[in-house]
């Protein structure tokens, strides 16, 4: 199975081939899922001691199991946060998966870390960050925000040492209460509290009450959490007003901007994101709003020296890594083992330029304004809170969650478009979240025209 023969040939070409169509497909459908028992009598056990063949093998994903995976791709794909990866960056991840690039270490993947490198640079440099910053791509934004957080409690550990201070009986960060959940489950695995403070009645975190909870709880705190575009609403917190207060106390903070930093790289917008120069660590997803395929989570430190005695594996086998003088990949988060999943984008930006990622993610945000000035126009529909970059939350007036799960079941099974509900204050309400440059107008507008009726959209 590891040698170049006239098999192993018709095996590539026929999957270059399925990969070819599905990049290039114009109409591409959203697809349904399927329960566990349906899946089980369509697609009987497939793994056996002589194998069915490629053939057999790529004819059930294609006929069987595919269909029943959502394309997030879709221009009626508007629950969650979306992906609409470039065409160019779909095509180079076929390239990064033939290449067998280990990209953990400087050693092994030199050309492709510093491609990756810079990317990162780039984007340090449109955030603020000083020259000196760097990064890693990891999974995504869960495994950023937990690496980011391990080197700030390790940074705080160290101070304390140096100061001859003792630690506290109990770690705990400062987050939002609109904060990403990833944030909580990085604070269950490195068994550390939360302090969650709820937000202003603007849905953003702000200083005052940062420096509240900082005076509360003291020198517990080992780092804050700021969000540039919440996923829920698309907020982005008070982060100039966060950042002075931290750098009052001298606490990490750290920017969750998965889904919502990129916007900071259309003009217009970087006063909404006022302060992401002073972060010690931030996080933005590619594989959302950076157009790249799933999955990559850019992570970018201040000073990667901090996260690099926070995150270095020493093993004795490591030692011709760990001892070189270049910094590696895998020294800068959880993960040692890791694939250059930075490449797909490092291709796509070379292959298109940052103008047209500018205008791309322009697109979602004035999409986005416009299709909330249509939400009020129409009679029966209300806006939750406008748009502040391409998320828009809006209610009907009238349903109950049973209507929006009826009607959004319906929406799919049409295959118009996916959307699922969402709560605010305990209320049921639906969610646009506008990624995908192909998502139009006259698409938003057909989706809004079928809420005439609960579970009706014809």
């Amino acid at each position: 199975m590891h040698a170049v023969s006239a098999e192993s040939r018709a095996i590539v070409e026929s999957v270059l081939d399925y990969s070819r169509r599905r990049v290039l497909w114009e109409d591409i459908p959203l697809d349904v899922p399927a329960t566990p028992d349906e899946l089980a009598a369509q697609a009987p056990a497939s793994i056996t001691a002589t194998g069915i063949g490629a053939v057999r093998a790529l004819a059930l994903f294609g006929d069987v199991l595919a269909p029943t995976c959502l394309s997030t791709d879709h221009p009626g794909y508007l629950a969650f946060i979306p992906s609409a990866p470039s065409k160019a960056a779909s095509a180079f991840d076929l390239v990064v998966s033939a290449s067998s690039i280990y990209a953990g270490s400087w050693l092994e993947g030199a050309g492709a870390v510093h491609a990756e490198n810079e990317v990162l640079a780039w984007l340090a440099s449109e955030f603020g960050l000083p020259e000196t910053a760097g990064g890693v791509f990891v999974q995504g934004g869960t495994i950023g925000n937990l690496s980011a957080l391990v080197a700030a409690r390790d940074a705080a550990r160290r101070r304390n040492r140096e100061a001859g201070r003792p630690d506290p009986a109990r770690w705990a960060v400062v987050c939002s209460g609109e904060s990403h959940s990833s944030v909580e489950s990085a604070a269950a695995v490195m068994d550390v509290d939360v302090v969650g403070i709820l937000p202003d009645d603007d849905g953003r975190l702000h200083g005052h009450a940062v420096a509240e909870a900082l005076a509360e709880h003291g020198d517990a705190i080992f780092a804050v959490v700021a969000t540039a575009g919440t996923t829920n609403f698309g907020i982005v917190d008070d982060i100039a007003g966060i950042a002075a207060v931290t750098r009052r106390h001298d606490v990490w903070l750290h920017i969750d901007g998965a889904y919502g930093l990129a916007g900071m790289l259309v003009p217009r917008m970087r006063a909404a994101y006022a302060g992401v120069e002073h972060a010690d660590s931030l996080i933005v997803d590619p594989h959302k709003w950076l157009f790249a395929p799933f999955d990559a989570c850019a992570l970018l430190y201040r000073d990667p020296q901090i996260a690099r005695r926070a995150h270095t594996q020493h093993a004795s086998y490591l030692d011709t890594l760990t001892e070189a003088p270049e910094t590696n990949p895998s020294d800068l988060s959880v993960q040692l083992t890791r694939r250059a999943r930075g490449l797909p984008l490092w291709f796509s930006l070379a292959t298109y330029g940052t103008d047209e990622y500018r205008s791309a993610i322009a697109h979602g945000i004035d999409l986005a304004r416009r299709i909330a000035d249509e939400i009020e126009r129409r009679d029966g529909l209300a806006l939750v809170r406008r748009p502040q970059l391409s998320v828009v939350v809006f209610r009907k007036e009238g349903w109950t969650r049973a209507d929006y799960d009826a009607w959004c079941a319906r929406l799919l099974g049409d295959q118009r478009a996916f959307v699922v509900p969402s709560s605010h204050h305990g209320e049921p309400v639906l969610r646009f979240a506008i990624v995908n440059p192909l998502t139009t107008f006259a698409l938003l507008c057909e989706v809004l025209d079928t809420l005439d009726r609960p579970g009706d959209s014809h």
